[in-house]
């Protein structure tokens, strides 16, 4: 029976129970909850769902069945709540089985090497940051700067098998918006999205991203190319860090405990190349106030094998996507790309480094013309390189186009 209930978490004695198991406290259906610490006499739990009614004494039993998940094409067009149960208001799931939440991490010896590009159907990304089957790319911004605006892009113009989208403490209200607008009807028929609001309960909000990834890993098993898309990695760690202090963790750097690190890890590594198939994640960082060294940016940074940076200076002068090319970087697009095509994106680079760092003398109309040849070539076609970065949302562009766009645009600067 239920013994305290303090903050967030359930002391419960009398059941003999392991982390990760589910109970049910109160009568009746009752409201779920997980295992998430234990000691000689009790055992720590965290809700699945409201604790209303709950108090000291009322009952509590173990529910005697691992946590399971859907899988299957009967999930494409289906949006799901944490815990993988329908919330669209289309009927019941029809799936292939059910499997185990918790999976384990493909080995390190036997995942296959990346070595073949995935089209994003964004010019900026497949070019300059381009993106392997299997990679684990994060994007950086503040809020409001688009990053749900280009994961939709993305989402639309894949040429990956099978989309996989997680919204993890997002806005109930944005839900709609960002599946009927930015998405769309034909997005959403080849996707799957798990959704936790903002207003669920801190392990309802990590179970989405856990149950998100393992619905990926079931069609990679398969040997499918799977894109994982999660808004936001952010908001997993704040759920985490809720659950590890209301456990008794210490807090540690900005008040997140151990565990929030190791959860990151562990999440972040079940994404990527397998024996067979792949899961590529593209995973959205809320950087805390435009400050892309703050622990979990660095940490998912450290992590992850790229980043692309979102430049709050580009979305409000309406460059978008705000993606900053020189400030993105792709740890695996070496490997994908072809010689001619790296050297083109390099070039490209060369024109715009070479343009920020006379920024501030073109700024005060001190810069003298000729005095930098690649300077030059990024003033005088400023128009066509922002035109190639520059991408509408309801354009999905080949990545073949993008590299033809690419390399043409190359040797106009070329010939400046």
């Amino acid at each position: 029976m239920v013994s305290s209930v303090v903050g967030l978490g359930v002391e419960i004695i009398g059941l003999d129970c392991a982390i990760g198991d589910l109970v049910v406290i109160g009568e009746g259906q009752g409201v779920e909850a997980e295992v998430v610490a234990t000691n000689r006499d009790s055992i720590r739990c965290m809700p699945l769902g409201r604790l209303t009614g709950i108090n000291t004494g009322t009952p509590a039993k173990a529910k005697g069945v691992p946590v399971l998940v859907p899988t299957g094409a009967g999930l494409f067009g289906r949006v799901l709540d944490g815990m993988g149960r329908p919330i669209d208001g289309k009927g019941p799931l029809v799936f292939d089985q059910l499997v185990p939440l918790d999976n384990d991490t493909p080995s390190a010896m036997h995942r296959a090497r990346i070595e073949t590009p995935l089209q994003l159907g964004v010019r900026v990304l497949d070019t300059l940051t381009t993106v392997g089957k299997g990679q684990r790319m994060g994007l950086f911004a503040g809020s409001g700067v688009g990053k749900s605006s280009l994961l939709s892009m993305i989402a639309r113009g894949t040429d990956a098998e099978v989309s996989v989208i997680a919204l993890v403490g997002e806005r109930g209200r944005e839900v709609r918006e960002f599946l009927e607008d930015d998405l769309g009807e034909a997005g959403l028929a080849r996707s799957i999205v798990v959704v936790s609001t903002s207003d669920e309960p801190a392990l309802m909000r990590l179970r989405a991203a856990f149950t998100a990834t393992r619905i990926a890993e079931s069609f990679r098993d398969r040997g499918a190319d799977v894109m994982l898309m999660m808004d936001s990695l952010t908001r997993v760690a704040m759920a985490q860090r809720e659950i590890g202090l209301s456990v008794g963790e210490p807090p540690a750097t900005r008040g997140y405990p151990p565990s929030t690190f190791s959860v990151l890890a562990r999440l972040l590594e079940r994404a990527g190349t397998a024996e067979t198939g792949s899961v590529t994640g593209m995973y959205t960082v809320l950087v805390d106030g435009d400050d892309h060294n703050e622990p979990i940016a660095d940490s998912a940074r450290s992590i992850l094998d790229g980043h692309v940076v979102l430049d709050r200076k580009l979305a409000v002068s309406g460059h978008y996507p705000s993606v900053d090319p020189l400030g993105s970087i792709s740890r695996v697009a070496s490997k994908v790309n072809t010689p001619e095509n790296s050297r083109a994106a390099a070039a490209l680079r060369k024109v715009l480094a070479a343009r920020k760092a006379a920024q501030d003398l073109l700024d005060v109309g001190a810069y003298q013309p000729g005095s930098n040849p690649m300077v030059d070539a990024a003033v005088q076609h400023e128009d066509d390189i922002n035109l190639f970065l520059q991408q509408r949302m309801d354009d999905q562009t080949p990545a073949a186009q993008s590299w033809d766009q690419l390399n043409r645009l190359t040797r106009t600067l070329g010939g400046m």
